[in-house]
């Protein structure tokens, strides 16, 4: 029986009363015995447990060992029964030529010539139970080593790391100047890209890099320090995340490594790296700060946690693009007039300056910490509107079809946001037919039920859809399409962030953005807004870039950014007003308590030590009808301090019209954002 342990001893001697002699004998020295009466019968019990086997000479001779020979042959490992041959002529072959036979069949065997004396059958079977019951401790030990290389096979071919057990050989190059693997489990080709590596030396599969490669290693081999790092496989362009350790002992020369594909996240922190090259030391310096965040880009929850780190880089970019956006706007303004070339360049930098503006609200959309200037919006004209611009956006080439269903109701939006994100879907279609096509833009009243593919709360929507008749899309990356700086297109023509903006958008409205796609036949974005109750907002025209006329004025104006503060400061002088700068909140209100007369209290919100809400309250406590304008790089504008607020970066026309809102509350912004000429 497979696992007993078993010492009974079976008795096999057909003539006479020799068997129940035998187990007699047996019995009567405290063994367990058992008589069979044939050999079939014997070859049965032995699956029942057996110690040893007693046989006479006898009852091999005059039958069929045939089934025997099977059982001894097909025992397991660990087994080999003893046997205990009772002849007449011992186990010589000058005197018993047929001993040879039985040594043949029967393996483990000891010959007792009868007649015998009882002690010495007693001896003979206490001396095979002793050699099998080490049989039986082997098996146990064997069978402890078959489950442990059980268990390590089935880590080894299930890890999802790569691993691989590297061993170092002496060659041309000197001692320990070459490895050769023997051991790689089937991860290591998916993460390395190299496939059946056994067998193979470093120097033949990677000669060019194999020298840095063979140094790291060595290293692991000779100190015996573990070492985890991460490294460029460059022949096959995969970035590793890699550890090594020696295996014990170091007579073996071999190592153990265990490793990753990164390559993943090292492209979309390169990315990150270029959305914007006059930026890169300021974005590489926010992306050390929160390096172990990025390293979950491909996990799970990458969308939650790109969206916290892209809302803070963010507002660094506002502050860095603040100072630069107001300069260029001053230097337009006083130069450009009278030297066309300069005119051109500032009128560049200008709209550079713009694009990255608008690269920020894709981040502030993407990470949900947009400022959404949300009102009722009539969809059809505002894609009437944007027929001109969408056509020049995709080229002649694309046939473009633009149609909203009669009664259309108003939609809950932002119309800058509207407008861009529709932008982006149209752009992308286009990308999709470089040979050219049809993009269908249609817009529709639908009702939605709980459960629907949309995904969206029951209630009626505005569902735009945009439609292309492009290369579409397979399953793998239409589930990562919306994923922040994942883009299918080339290096330097995609951000990666245009549909995450639009889906970021779609959830801030309480909306909702599906998309569907065919390989060969096209791609569906369907973008649904929340029907407005109210009536579409009058008078939405786009800003001038002149400043509105209004009054001199003192003015205090606080902010910790040096370079903000000054360019701002300019701005406002230019204007005609008065300016007194103060570096913090608390520097302000010394100033005010020295007696300091203003008109108007221009502060930023994030300052050290207290922010712009708390100076303000500070302030107003003891001046309530001082006029206050915060200005935010964070928020859009949206904070609720009950202040006018300005939005990082802005123009000369832009801080004028804020001014003007806080002087005189009757007066409404103009809150659409310019384009520059």
């Amino acid at each position: 029986m497979p696992g007993s342990v078993s010492e009974r001893a079976l008795v096999l001697a057909p003539r006479g009363r020799d068997a129940a002699v035998a187990v007699g004998m047996l019995i009567e020295a405290g063994l367990e015995a058992a008589a069979c009466s044939s050999l079939p019968q014997l070859v049965a019990e032995f699956d029942q447990g057996v110690g040893i086997a007693v046989i006479t000479e006898e009852a091999l001779a005059t039958t069929d060992l045939k089934p025997l020979a099977e059982w001894l042959h097909g025992q397991e490992e660990w087994s080999d029964l003893p046997f205990v041959l009772l002849t007449h002529r011992g186990g010589g072959l000058e005197r018993n030529p047929a001993a040879s036979r039985h040594l043949e069949i029967l393996g483990n065997v000891t010959f007792l010539e009868r007649p015998f004396h009882p002690t010495t059958l007693v001896s003979l079977a206490r001396s095979a139970l002793r050699g099998r019951r080490r049989q039986y401790e082997a098996r146990s030990r064997l069978k402890a080593l078959h489950e442990s290389e059980a268990r390590y096979r089935l880590l080894f071919e299930t890890l999802d790391e790569g691993f691989a057990v590297i061993k170092f050989l002496d060659g041309p190059h000197g001692p320990l100047s070459d490895y050769v693997h023997v051991e790689a489990n089937p991860a290591y080709e998916r993460h390395a890209g190299i496939a059946n590596v056994v067998g193979q030396k470093v120097r033949e599969m990677v000669p060019d890099e194999a020298g840095g490669w063979v140094e790291l290693y060595r290293r692991v081999l000779t100190t015996g320090e573990p070492v985890r790092f991460e490294r460029e496989l460059v022949a096959t362009g995969r970035h590793l995340d890699l550890a090594a350790f020696r295996v014990e002992p170091a007579s073996r020369r071999e190592v153990a490594v265990l490793f990753q594909d990164v390559t993943a996240r090292r492209r979309a922190e390169i990315a990150l790296r270029d959305l914007n090259e006059t930026l890169e030391r300021r974005v590489r310096d926010a992306l050390g700060e929160r390096e172990a965040a990025l390293a979950q880009l491909h996990e799970a929850q990458k969308l939650e946690t790109i969206g916290q780190i892209t809302g803070g880089v963010a507002h660094d970019f506002n502050n860095l693009l603040t100072p630069i956006t107001g300069a260029l706007d001053l230097l337009q303004r006083r130069y450009a007039a009278d030297d066309a070339r300069a005119a051109r360049l500032i009128d560049n930098a200008l709209l550079s300056a713009d694009r990255a503006k608008t690269l920020v609200q894709r981040l502030l959309g993407f990470a949900r910490r947009q400022s959404l200037q949300t009102r009722a919006v009539d969809v059809s004209e505002l894609l009437d509107g944007m027929t001109d611009l969408i056509n020049s956006s995709v080229g002649a080439q694309i046939e473009v079809s633009i149609a909203a269903s009669d009664g259309l109701p108003a939609a809950i939006a932002d119309i800058n946001q509207l407008e861009l994100a529709i932008l982006n879907l149209a752009v992308n279609a286009r990308d999709a037919m470089p040979g050219g096509g049809r993009l269908t833009i249609a817009a529709t009243h639908e009702v939605l039920g709980p459960g629907s593919a949309a995904g969206a709360a029951p209630g009626t929507y505005i569902r735009i859809s945009v439609v292309d008749t492009g290369s579409g899309m397979d399953e793998s990356t239409l589930a990562h399409a919306i994923e922040p700086f994942y883009s299918t297109k080339g290096i330097g023509k995609g951000t990666g962030l245009g549909l995450s903006m639009v889906h970021g958008l779609a959830a801030q409205l309480g909306g909702a953005f599906q998309l569907t796609s065919v390989v060969g036949e096209g791609t569906r974005a369907d973008l649904f807004l929340p029907t407005a109750k109210g009536q579409v907002a009058e008078g939405l025209r786009r800003q001038s870039q002149d400043a509105p006329f209004m009054p001199a004025m003192r003015l205090l104006l606080v902010d910790d950014e040096e370079l903000i503060r000054t360019g701002t400061a300019e701005m406002l002088r230019e204007l005609g007003h008065t300016v007194v700068e103060a570096t913090g909140g608390r520097e302000a209100l010394a100033m005010l308590e020295q007696g300091l007369a203003i008109d108007v209290l221009v502060t930023d919100y994030m300052m050290p030590q207290m922010d712009g809400a708390v100076l303000a309250r500070r302030v107003l406590e003891r001046q309530p009808d001082l006029p206050v304008l915060v200005v935010t790089g964070y928020a859009g504008g949206d904070l609720d301090i009950g202040h006018t607020q300005l939005a990082k970066p802005f123009r000369q026309a832009d801080l004028a019209a804020a001014l003007l809102e806080a002087t005189n509350p009757r007066v409404v912004r103009l809150t659409r954002p310019h384009k520059p000429n």
